[in-house]
């Protein structure tokens, strides 16, 4: 194992693998709608 973590030596293989997973692809049924509740900004931020 090496010393230090190089990204270059691994992520490039698991970024094409998940690409000819289709990983990255959407899934689900468009008709099925959903809702995410965010609070409104506040005034301090």
């Amino acid at each position: 194992m090496e010393k230090t973590y190089n990204p270059q030596a691994i992520e490039q293989n698991w970024y094409q693998y998940w690409e000819r997973k289709h990983y990255f692809t959407p899934q689900g049924d468009s008709a099925q709608s959903f809702c995410i509740m965010i609070p409104p900004p506040n005034v301090t931020g």
